[in-house]
């Protein structure tokens, strides 16, 4: 009796297992067509961009670009730039100079390439400060060069670095600003 009873336990619970991988293979093959029908609707929207953009003059690309490249600047967080330099910044090394040189998105993060000069009387602090930007996560540091400043009262070094810069946050998936700004990939 407790063996019918076992094997009648079994024979349903093979049954409702049976049940359960028919409907996920089911869903599988729902959620594959979906995804089909996503990437043929996404290479349509590809070419239909390629043609538009075959068929701009290139004065309308450059406005095209420069558009692109106002948003980007009016969704980059400047303020959050200076408060994540000034916090990997030694006490003894002081920002001189800062060019943007690109604002692009890169995924879903928005990245910034600058130029960045900084002064300082010794080389160790600066080599602090850019392991503290490499360690930070959110900065790509390599420097370019420096330049010895001789005053009155005192001697200290301009060291130029460029700088990759990533926020912590990430934009928006529905702002796409462009994969790049210029319409490169990077």
């Amino acid at each position: 009796m407790a063996t019918a009873a076992m094997l009648f336990v079994a024979l349903v619970s093979t049954v409702v297992f049976l049940a359960w991988l028919r409907r996920n293979s089911n869903d599988n093959k729902i959620q594959a067509e979906r995804i089909q029908l996503a990437n043929s609707q996404i290479a349509e929207l590809k070419s239909q961009g390629e043609a538009i953009q075959q068929e701009m003059t290139p004065p309308q690309r450059a406005q095209l670009a420069a558009a692109h490249r106002l948003i980007a600047n009016k969704r980059f967080g400047w303020s959050r730039l200076f408060a994540d330099l000034e916090a990997v910044l030694p006490n003894d090394v002081s920002a001189s100079r800062i060019a943007v040189q690109n604002i692009y998105t890169s995924g879903d993060k928005i990245k910034a390439e600058l130029e960045f000069s900084v002064l300082s009387h010794d080389y160790s602090s600066v080599s602090t400060m850019i392991q503290n930007m490499q360690n930070s996560g959110m900065f790509l540091a390599e420097l370019k060069g420096q330049d010895l400043q001789k005053t009155d009262r005192s001697t200290f070094t301009e060291y130029t670095l460029r700088l990759i810069y990533s926020p912590t946050y990430s934009i928006s998936s529905g702002s796409d600003v462009a994969q790049n700004i210029d319409g490169g990939q990077r």
